[in-house]
């Protein structure tokens, strides 16, 4: 049987969640190995390039967190959209109902 379009929109804003939480936990990483870089010596010569690459890595990243934003926001509403419409089971219902709390914080 094929998954409902509550449970497809319910896996899809699922996975966007998940990309944002995947994202902040690299961004916290990359700044530690920043603060590491910056505090540590320079044993091999190229600091100061790394630094600068570590630097690019992090506006990279920071640059991902205005779209998924606006993708949860998507998904979301679309979400919304579906569960107004009806259908699905009181098990996809309430699995829709966490994503959607999920999605606002």
């Amino acid at each position: 049987m094929a998954p409902s379009q509550i449970s497809i929109a319910t896996s899809s804003l699922n996975r966007l969640i998940k990309e944002e939480a995947s994202y902040h936990k690299e961004l916290t990483q990359q700044e530690a190995r920043l603060t590491k870089l910056e505090s540590g010596p320079d044993e091999e010569g190229n600091k100061d390039f790394l630094i600068r690459q570590e630097k690019t890595a992090i506006e990279e990243t920071k640059r991902m967190f205005p779209r998924l934003e606006s993708d949860i926001a998507t998904g979301r509403q679309r979400l919304l959209d579906v569960m107004k419409a009806g259908g699905g089971s009181e098990e996809e219902i309430a699995k829709a109902q966490e994503a959607l709390k999920a999605g606002k914080a």
